[in-house]
């Protein structure tokens, strides 16, 4: 099975736009533009997200065992095209666009919707991990949707 046609026919799936973000050992945050993240459970809350091998992200999940998952408003098209890059240092301008959730995990100011979460299982499989994190702390606000289909950036 070729890798292209299947990263073209899941392209086909149109998604929402999150940031998963944590900090850094330096207390400095780190994020990434993520679209494998589900619902898991309601009793406990249980969330989703999956990280490559390879990424920084899943080097500091892995260590903090906690993360957040910041859903994009429409508005937030740059925020989500900056974390989709990988190494590039963020410039102060987005890092003001975050606050401190009660937990200590980044919470990006007027996402559609920023949930605190503690690992609470990791599964491995393929280039990537899945970490279900427990929900701790959830702050939703009003908006319309970033999404991503046949790899362009769009909204409703």
């Amino acid at each position: 099975m070729q890798s292209d046609l299947f990263r073209e026919a899941w392209g086909n799936f149109a998604t929402g736009v999150a940031v998963i973000t944590s900090i850094q050992k330096n207390e400095t945050i780190h994020g990434m533009t993520a679209n494998g993240i589900a619902s898991i459970s309601l009793d406990p809350m249980l969330v989703m997200v999956s990280v490559g091998h390879s990424a920084q992200t899943h080097k500091l999940i892995t260590k903090n065992m906690q993360y957040a998952i910041n859903i994009l408003s429409e508005e937030q098209i740059e925020i989500g095209k900056f974390f989709a890059k990988s190494n590039e240092k963020t410039p102060q301008n987005i890092l003001s666009e975050f606050y401190m959730s009660k937990n200590n995990s980044p919470f990006l100011s007027n996402s559609l919707a920023s949930m605190d979460c503690n690992v609470v299982r990791t599964h491995s499989e393929g280039d990537h991990t899945i970490f279900i994190g427990e929900v701790t702390e959830i702050v939703v606000n009003e908006g319309n949707p970033l999404m991503f289909y046949k790899g362009k950036w769009t909204n409703l």
